[in-house]
């Protein structure tokens, strides 16, 4: 008698099996609950997936050339295959390194660069369209295609701030030091749309722009990346341009002077051709010492030029381009049907929860009981 007692004891202190067929009951008497909440689930996601525009993205590669030390170039370039540099931000003369340039291409001064760079809207050849040709400064301001409730934000942002503060007067001038409120986000607008990362290993420059015309991804790519590389190369040339430029400003007076004296030269010669006195021949001779200590010069400033143009090309840097612009064929996004499938995922996920809280499930799924 107590051992069967003990069993009954011990089979109600066992935890109950889950009653897969009633859950399952539960969830038919809402079907039409299910009917309704998909339903309407698939046309809301529908309709904002619809108002999202195309997207399209072009990725441009280049590796640059790097300043090394000669002793440590090889033992640099081992370290850089395990991700270690050596050579610090300074190798050598280089104090902008590669892993600066994604820095460089976020400044404003850059950013602002690119609002005169000419893009070109295709139009459509059916319809006899022309192409629109205008600066990236007036595409991103005109022409971009946003979703309707981001429309609507704005306005009612807008409308809010112009009540308590009067509008900025907006100027066609663009000065980085002061950028007025539409140019501003002009430049935010660039920094979603244009990104540049850099491999640290292989130090390898990967810029990658998103828009939503494909010509103009791709017209971007290519005109931020020859930016990039003019930006580079005149930092890396700008103290030999500097001594280039003082050096033919040099060489141009010192050919000045010496013409002036040589015109001085000749017309004292043929002045005093049959003159046999000694203070001619001691003025001559002193032009003529003149001529040759400016001769000397201008050879002197001449060779110091040519070296100054050879240093000019000497710290130019070169770059290898990887990957080219190309005009994308295929959109990067949006996923209109992932975006449904997650919404219609968490609809019925949601109904789920809803039912078996209506019917009283949870606490006995949850151990609560």
């Amino acid at each position: 008698m107590n051992e069967s007692v003990n069993k009954l004891g011990n089979m109600e202190n066992q935890e109950m099996p889950i009653d897969f067929g009633k859950l399952f009951n539960d969830l038919l008497k809402h079907k039409k609950l299910f009917y309704k909440v998909l339903a309407i689930t698939f046309v809301a996601s529908c309709v904002i997936t619809l108002s999202m525009p195309n997207y399209y993205k072009c990725e441009v590669t280049l590796s640059p050339e790097m300043s090394r030390s000669k002793s440590s170039g090889g033992l640099a370039a081992l370290a850089s295959s395990f991700g270690v540099n050596l050579n610090g931000g300074a190798a050598g003369t280089e104090a902008l390194f590669p892993t600066l340039y994604p820095d460089l291409m976020n400044s404003t001064e850059f950013k602002t660069s690119l609002f005169t760079i000419p893009v070109t809207i295709e139009g459509d050849k059916g319809a006899g369209e022309p192409d629109r040709t205008m600066t990236y400064y007036e595409y991103l301001t005109t022409e971009q295609k946003s979703t309707w409730w981001s429309t609507a934000i704005k306005g009612i942002k807008y409308w809010i701030i112009s009540l308590f503060k009067e509008p900025m007067p907006e100027s066609d001038k663009v000065d980085p030091f002061r950028l007025t409120k539409k140019q501003t986000d002009i430049v935010e607008m660039i920094n979603k749309k244009i990104v540049c990362d850099i491999d640290q290993k292989t130090m390898v420059i990967s810029i990658e722009v998103t828009d939503q015309d494909p010509l103009i991804c791709a017209t971007m790519a290519d005109s931020v990346k020859v930016r990039l590389q003019q930006a580079i190369t005149d930092y890396r040339t700008s103290k030999a341009r500097v001594d280039l430029e003082y050096n033919k400003k040099l060489y141009v007076e010192a050919q000045a002077r010496y013409e002036k004296a040589t015109k001085a030269y000749v017309r004292f010669a043929d002045s005093n051709q049959k003159a046999f006195l000694q203070s001619v021949r001691q003025k001559r001779s002193e032009l003529e010492d003149e001529l040759s200590l400016l001769r000397s010069v201008c050879q002197q400033l001449g060779n110091q030029v040519l070296q100054a143009e050879m240093k000019v090309q000497e710290d130019t840097p070169a770059f290898t381009t990887l990957q080219n612009a190309t005009v994308p064929v295929e959109k990067a996004g949006p996923g209109r049907a992932k975006f449904v499938l997650v919404f219609l995922f968490f609809a019925l996920l949601s109904t789920i929860v809803w039912c078996f809280h209506k019917e009283g499930d949870l606490k006995p799924l949850l151990g609560l009981d």
